[in-house]
């Protein structure tokens, strides 16, 4: 529910800041003080839109932020997750509008899309205002309503699901089977293909093995020729470098005196011929073995020309062949008799038809059941709110040739017959705006119970009203603050006298400037401007008395 606004430099307000409870909160004051500027705020703070008139007059910005509490708002904590923008149970909205009239938006601390807002919003307050873009116009909110009176948010979601699944189906097999030509040409050649590729059969790693081997036995004469010779310089004839070292070793040994000195020279020297010793079996065996055979110079000539010619004629480096055959051989799968099969396709959307047909049927039967006692509830309803002629009639009218949809196998639509023998129309062609308005209360007083919208804001829900229905109002409205969060704008002290929380809203002017101010009542001011609702600007005791009597009343109600 909503717990905190804070409005700054916003149309004729300068900063307010208001602290809300559960319950049902009124606000009230003279025409033009500027009661509409707490809901304008919170439908700004919703998502809604905005111009550079929203900022007071001489300031930079227009700055609001709300904050509510999501600990019971299981939809509204699911989407803040789900754009990991949750923190703990509370959730802050703000908006920050620009005198040139750009705006910016704010989850948790966090900037987000305008559209975020909007549909954070919609889980979190319903504003019904007499503007045409209330949720109450909107068929989608029929549906949801229902199924919350229903009970069938659940199945719902389920049909949803069950129809994106076979929506996607068929969407595959409609592809499949406007491209069968372009398909079947398409196995053709990737058979081909992956039959070329099978026959090459190239490993990883085997082209840069083969080149390497290449390189070696395309100067096999060299290398032998090279090799033999160093032997020879090592070890093979008196001038080697084995004999030399020998002979170096002798004329050290053949001095006349020991010279320590010459020890570790002497040592270096001997190490020395054994290393070219070594060195010299080495090359010895290297030539012995060394296989310079001009056939395997050939098979290997011949494989790498065929590795580079099937990459060439995929336009692809060499090394990148396997990665291509397997690639190939997974699309050919799928195509040829795999999952995209059209047979297989069509036996997938079967199938899924079928599970969506017996979802989306036992949800019909539940709207049906639910829509005759809906209607009969709020017919109940509105008779209170002195509109004993009006019907309402839940409208649930099947999908064109019974085609599958995401709701399920019908629309929902809420219809009014404002006089008897009038066939019953949409709300937004029949209602006017205080007509709409009680309708609104009457429908959410009835679904209150079931609904997952906490917070509901009525702006002169009392048009046109007066006497015992606006008592009755009253009392509707409180009823729907003892099970959730209402705020509503009354011009009625019958109205304003049985809220739990009251807003008195009131203009100064200071300096030639103009200034509104919200202030939340106590007992004694709350009798004061019922007082001042009933009788105007001159109050007489009576009129007092009258108000005392009207506010012990109304705080006593329960619907």
């Amino acid at each position: 529910m909503l717990t905190q606004l804070t409005v700054s430099n916003y149309a004729i307000a300068e900063r307010v800041e208001l602290q809300f409870n559960q319950g049902m909160t009124a606000l009230t004051g003279e025409t033009g003080a500027g009661k509409s500027i707490v809901l304008d705020a919170l439908g700004l703070a919703m998502g809604g839109r905005a111009d550079a008139g929203a900022v007071r007059h001489g300031a930079k910005r227009a700055d609001i932020t709300a904050t509510f509490d999501v600990s019971r708002i299981s939809e509204a904590r699911q989407w803040l997750e789900e754009h990991e923008l949750d923190d703990d149970n509370d959730c802050i909205l703000r908006r920050v509008i620009s005198k040139d009239g750009r705006s910016r938006a704010y989850i948790n601390g966090q900037p987000c899309p305008l559209a975020h807002l909007k549909d954070l919003g919609s889980t979190l307050m319903d504003i019904h205002s007499q503007h045409q873009h209330q949720s109450l116009l909107r068929k989608d909110t029929h549906r949801k309503l229902l199924d919350e009176f229903a009970g069938a948010e659940t199945l719902a979601e389920e049909t949803r699901h069950a129809w994106k699944a076979w929506h996607t189906t068929q969407q595959r097999l409609q592809e499949r089977q406007q491209n069968a030509d372009e398909a079947e040409a398409r196995i053709q050649l990737l058979r081909y293909q992956v039959e070329e590729l099978d026959r090459l059969a190239l490993e990883d790693g085997e082209q840069e093995s083969l080149e390497k081997e290449q390189a070696q036995l395309s100067h096999a004469e060299t290398v032998l020729q090279n090799c033999h010779q160093a032997t020879m310089l090592c070890t093979e004839d008196d001038t080697s470098a084995s004999a030399l070292v020998r002979q170096a070793l002798q004329q050290l040994e053949q001095l006349p005196v020991e010279v320590p000195a010459l020890k570790d020279t002497i040592d270096m020297l001997n190490e020395a011929q054994i290393q070219i010793s070594e060195a010299g079996d080495n090359l010895r065996h290297f030539v012995d073995g060394y296989d310079a055979d001009p056939s395997r110079l050939t098979e290997v000539e011949e494989r790498l020309s065929a590795i580079y010619q099937m990459a060439r004629k995929h336009r692809i480096s060499p090394e990148n062949l396997p990665e291509l055959h397997q690639s190939l051989s997974d699309e050919l799968a799928s195509l040829d008799e795999g999952e995209g099969s059209v047979e297989k396709l069509e036996a997938e959307l079967e199938k899924q038809l079928a599970e969506f047909n017996r979802l989306a049927g036992e949800l019909s039967e539940l709207r049906q059941k639910a829509a005759a006692n809906l209607d009969q509830r709020i017919a109940e309803e509105l008779a209170q709110l002195s509109m004993p002629a009006v019907q309402f009639v839940t409208h649930l009218s099947r999908n064109k040739d019974d085609a599958p949809a995401a709701h399920g196998l019908e629309d929902i639509e809420f219809l009014v017959s404002a006089n008897p023998g009038q066939p019953a129309r949409p709300l937004a062609k029949v209602a006017s705006g205080g007509e709409l308005s009680r309708i609104s209360l009457a429908i959410q007083v009835v679904v209150a119970q079931t609904s997952t919208t906490p917070t509901l804001v009525f702006d002169e829900v009392d048009v046109g009203i007066g006497g015992g229905t606006a008592e009755v109002v009253g009392r509707l409205l409180r009823s729907l603050g003892d099970n959730g969060q209402v705020l509503c704008v009354t011009h009625l002290a019958q109205v304003a006298a049985q809220c739990h929380q009251h807003l008195f809203v009131s203009k100064f002017t200071d300096d030639d400037a103009t200034f509104s101010k919200i202030e939340s009542l106590d007992d004694t001011g709350r009798i004061s401007e019922v007082a001042r609702m009933l009788g105007g600007v001159d109050m007489t005791e009576h009129t007092i008395a009258h108000a005392r009597e009207m506010f012990s009343k109304g705080q006593a109600t329960h619907h």
